[in-house]
């Protein structure tokens, strides 16, 4: 039983994670043509459709994919396959780019039809503000139908990742937040709804308020997160707190920069999407990863102390790139710490397939051992 038990393959959702890597690849790819560097994936109009590459049809899949684990109905399964899809169109020139961002528009519609149920499932305010999250991926994807629309589509994909991954850091953390976690979740997402719809009139006024949320929603994790005191741990859950930890740090940065208001200056505006989306959203990944994959891949990713070595180049690119490059206006900065932001996500994901591979490796010996005693 037990030997069976350990042959059993990885679950068929991987397949989902296959258009969600070209998009991650080809996604990075355009970040090196955006700072002027060579690179091995290039298109003419990749550096256009960089940011929801990576956003929606990246991120985007991994955490509808998760939603659609939990759900386990058929049709959840819609929405990381539409948005894995919308990345593939996105990336074809032969694919008109209408027909690309149409896909993804049905593929956040999916993912709003993933949380519905989930919400009636159990009336949850984190629940909730995910589903908020997920109606703000959304109107994002129909802005951006607009040529040259991204300026407007920024500020509700920040919401959307923000929104989504602070709700899913007070489910992991509920007991430690106390029973009336949900109640300010919520308060602040609210908040966030109100300040991009008021930044729809009046941009500088919109971007402000936003940033306030940030701030004030960053502050409030940081005080109630256990990360805090399992920081002194060791191993893995010094690692996952680690980077939970410097998410905030970036998100927080990121609210300050918004109060200066809307980020038309190409500096303000750079520095904003890379503490959000790389920042505070990919070392949020890079915590979750050897917790949440195992259990929605069916696969082994256990943790090991090379997870830190991309982990910590991530945000040393960030500080290159933000605080050099941005705010002191050095190219080299800039140019360097973009170079290095690619390389820490490159040498993640590889980390993790040597992660998964060791790992099926020994458990593939183990099952034969057993079987032939």
């Amino acid at each position: 039983m037990s030997a069976r038990r350990q042959r059993r393959g990885p679950s068929w959702r991987l397949v989902w994670l296959l258009p969600a890597a070209v998009a991650l690849l080809a996604g990075l790819g355009a970040a090196l043509v955006l700072i002027g560097l060579p690179a091995p994936i290039n298109g003419a109009r990749l550096p256009e459709v960089h940011g929801m590459l990576l956003v929606l049809s990246f991120v985007g899949t991994l955490i509808s994919l998760e939603r659609a684990t939990a759900l386990r109905r058929w049709y959840g399964y819609a929405a990381p396959m539409l948005l894995g899809l919308g990345g593939l169109a996105l990336v074809v020139p032969a694919v008109p780019l209408l027909v690309a961002k149409s896909t993804l528009i049905a593929g956040a519609a999916a993912f709003v039809g993933v949380y519905i149920p989930l919400w009636r499932r159990q009336y949850d305010a984190a629940l909730l503000t995910q589903l908020l999250g997920a109606g703000l991926a959304l109107v994002g994807a129909i802005l951006w139908l607009v040529p040259d629309s991204m300026a407007h589509v920024l500020p509700w994909i920040i919401g959307f990742v923000v929104l989504t991954i602070a709700a899913e850091r007070v489910e992991l953390a509920r007991i430690t937040m106390g029973p009336r976690a949900g109640f300010w979740l919520l308060v602040h997402a609210w908040a966030m709804v109100a300040a991009l719809v008021a930044g729809v009139v009046l941009p500088d006024a919109g971007a402000i308020v936003l940033g306030v949320v940030l701030i004030s929603l960053t502050g409030w994790l940081v005080n109630h997160d256990v990360a805090r005191r399992t920081i002194r741990s060791s191993g893995v859950t010094r690692y996952m707190a680690a980077c939970i930890l410097a998410g905030y740090v970036w998100l927080a940065l990121a609210g300050v920069v918004l109060l200066l208001g809307r980020p038309d200056a190409q500096p303000q505006y750079d520095a904003i999407v890379h503490a959000v989306f790389l920042g505070y959203t990919f070392s949020m990944i890079m915590a979750h990863a050897t917790t949440i994959l195992p259990a929605v891949l069916g696969i082994s990713l256990p943790y090991r102390p090379a997870f830190w070595v991309p982990a910590a180049l991530l945000h040393i690119s960030l500080v290159g790139r933000i605080f050099v490059g941005d705010a002191w206006g050095i190219p080299q900065g800039w140019q360097i710490g973009g170079a290095l932001g690619v390389t820490a996500l490159v040498l993640f994901v590889l980390t993790a397939l040597f992660s998964a591979v060791r790992a099926a490796t020994s458990e593939n010996h183990e099952s034969t051992r057993e079987i032939s005693e």
